[in-house]
C-alpha cells in the first residue's frame, strides 16, 4: 500500500473520535456568538467594528472607551479572542502594501491570510523562508503568537518582522522597527493582540524558491537515535509518532531545482487505507501496536516538488484542539518518549499522530524560543472530542522538562508559573501597562497570563 505521510495524518485525523462535547467560553446572550477555528471556544461580544481603513479604527479607539480585543482568523485555541466587548475585526485590512526589490521585503495588511500570501510574493519574485503547517491564520495572528513551522535553521514568524505599525489603546499610531524603538519592538513582535492593534506587518522575506519533500515511515526511536543529525543535514525535518506504536511518519524538506511534480491524492488509495484502518479502531488501545506497526510497515516513501508556500502548509479540513510545548532542545527526545509511554501505560485513547520538530531560538520577549533553539511537540484530539482528558494527563510532563506553551494552543499557566519561563515577562507587564493603563485590550485570560 502507497500511503504519503499527509493522507495518514488526514485520514488518522477523520478515523478519532470521543465522548463529549466542548463546553463554550460563556454562556449565551442575544448577541450573534463568536466562535473559534475548532469551535471550542465561544463568546458573545456586545459589538462587532471592521475597520474599512487604518484612519477609521484610529477614529473608533479615539472616540470610544469600549474594551476591545482584535481577531484574526480565530486559529488560536486559547481564549486570546473571547471578549463581552468589541471585537475589531481585520479582514478588510489585508493585502500586500509595498515591497522592495533589493532588501527582499514586502508589508502586508494585518489580516492577510498567510494562505494568501505566497502568490502575490511570488509574482514580485518573493517568498517566506518558513511557513506553519497550516496557513489559515492570518500574518498578525500568527506573528502575536510566535507561531512557526519547522527547522532547526528557522525561527519563528515573528522574528521575520521587520517592522509593525500599531495603532494604540488612545488611537496613536506607532511605526516600530528595531531602529526606532528596540524594546518595544522585541515586546510588539510577540504581543498576544495586548498592546494595540497590528495594523500593517513588514516582513524580510527572500527569492522566490522550489522545495522537495520526503515522507516515510520509520521506527521512532531509530528516527530519535539521529534526530539531531537529520535535523541539520535537511532544511526542515519532522516526525508525527503514532500513538500505540512504534513507528512515526517522517518528513523531510529540502530547496530544488527540479521541475514541479506534486501528485494529487489517490482516492483508490485513500479507501484502502480507511478499510484496514477501521478494523483496529475498534480495537481496545493496549491491542492496537502490532495492526498500527503492520499499517506503518506497508506505507511507502512518496515524494513532491512544488514552489516553497505549496509544500510548506497544508490544509487541514478535519478541525482538532491542540497543545504544544517546547522544551530545550537537549531534553526533548526525553519528553516525548516519556509522553509517548505514558499514553500507552494509561491506554489513552488516542489516534492522533503527535508532532516533533525543532525551532531556531531567538531575541524576542515573549517568544517561546527566546534564549535557545528548542524542541516543540505538539498534542491532538479532534475538535468533536474532549480533549481536557488527554491534555490534562500530558501537561504536567511538559512541566518536567522546563516547557513554555505555545500562546496559541491549549495550557493552563498563569502569570506565577509564566514568569519563571519568561526572564522578560515583568518587563513586558510594565510595557503594556504604559501603553493600555485602563485595559483596554485585555480580557479574561489575558488578565491570568499577566496577572492584572
Amino acid at each position: 500500500m502507497s500511503l504519503s505521510r499527509r493522507r495518514f495524518v488526514v485520514r488518522t485525523a477523520l478515523a478519532a473520535f470521543g465522548a463529549y462535547s466542548i463546553k463554550g467560553f460563556s454562556e449565551a446572550s442575544t448577541t450573534l456568538p463568536w466562535r473559534n477555528w475548532s469551535g471550542a471556544l465561544t463568546s458573545y461580544p456586545a459589538s462587532r467594528f471592521a475597520p474599512a481603513s487604518e484612519d477609521e479604527l484610529v477614529s473608533f479607539l479615539r472616540t470610544t472607551s469600549d474594551t476591545v480585543r482584535p481577531v484574526g482568523a480565530g486559529h488560536s485555541f486559547t481564549p486570546l479572542v473571547p471578549t463581552d466587548g468589541v471585537l475589531v475585526v481585520l479582514d478588510k485590512l489585508s493585502g500586500l502594501f509595498d515591497y522592495d526589490e533589493l532588501t527582499d521585503q514586502a508589508t502586508f495588511g494585518a489580516g492577510t491570510r498567510l494562505g494568501s500570501m505566497g502568490v502575490p510574493l511570488e509574482a514580485v519574485g518573493q517568498a517566506m523562508f518558513n511557513l506553519p503547517d497550516i496557513d489559515r491564520q492570518t500574518l498578525a495572528g500568527a506573528i502575536s503568537t510566535a507561531t512557526h513551522g519547522t527547522g532547526i535553521g528557522f525561527n519563528t514568524l515573528s522574528a521575520y518582522v521587520t517592522e509593525i505599525r500599531l495603532v494604540t489603546a488612545t488611537g496613536d499610531v506607532l511605526d516600530i522597527s528595531p531602529s526606532t524603538h528596540p524594546d518595544l519592538f522585541r515586546a510588539a513582535c510577540v504581543s498576544l493582540g495586548s498592546l494595540g492593534v497590528v495594523t500593517r506587518l513588514q516582513m524580510q522575506n527572500r527569492s522566490a524558491y522550489r522545495l522537495k519533500e520526503r515522507n516515510w515511515a520509520q521506527k521512532t526511536e531509530e528516527v530519535l537515535e539521529s534526530f539531531d543529525e537529520l535535523a541539520n543535514r535537511h532544511r526542515h525535518f519532522e516526525m508525527f509518532p503514532l500513538t500505540h506504536s512504534d513507528y512515526a511518519l517522517v518528513l523531510s524538506i529540502d530547496e530544488t531545482e527540479e521541475p514541479i511534480n506534486h501528485p494529487a491524492p489517490n482516492p483508490e488509495e485513500e479507501a484502502q487505507f480507511g478499510n484496514a484502518m477501521s478494523s483496529w479502531m475498534l480495537m481496545p488501545p493496549n491491542e492496537r501496536r502490532p495492526h498500527i506497526n503492520a499499517l506503518a510497515e506497508q506505507i511507502e516513501p512518496s515524494e513532491a516538488v512544488d514552489v516553497s508556500y505549496r509544500i510548506l502548509a497544508n490544509v487541514r479540513n478535519n478541525r482538532f484542539n491542540e497543545m504544544e510545548y517546547s522544551v530545550p532542545r537537549e531534553r526533548g527526545g526525553d519528553c516525548l518518549r516519556e509522553i509517548l509511554n505514558t499514553i500507552a501505560e494509561r491506554q489513552i485513547d488516542v489516534v492522533f499522530p503527535l508532532e516533533y520538530r525543532y525551532v531556531q531560538g531567538d531575541d524576542l520577549w515573549l517568544s517561546m524560543f527566546g534564549g535557545g533553539d528548542r524542541a516543540a511537540i505538539s498534542i491532538h484530539r479532534t475538535a468533536e472530542a474532549d480533549y481536557r482528558p488527554y491534555f490534562d494527563v500530558i501537561e504536567p510532563i511538559f512541566w518536567k522538562y522546563g516547557g513554555r506553551p505555545h500562546w496559541g494552543k491549549v495550557h493552563s499557566l498563569g502569570y506565577a508559573e509564566l514568569n519563571e519561563l519568561y526572564p522578560r515577562l515583568e518587563e513586558f507587564r510594565m510595557l503594556r501597562a504604559e501603553l493600555d493603563p485602563h485595559g483596554r485590550f485585555l480580557n479574561d485570560h489575558l488578565r491570568k497570563v499577566f496577572g492584572v
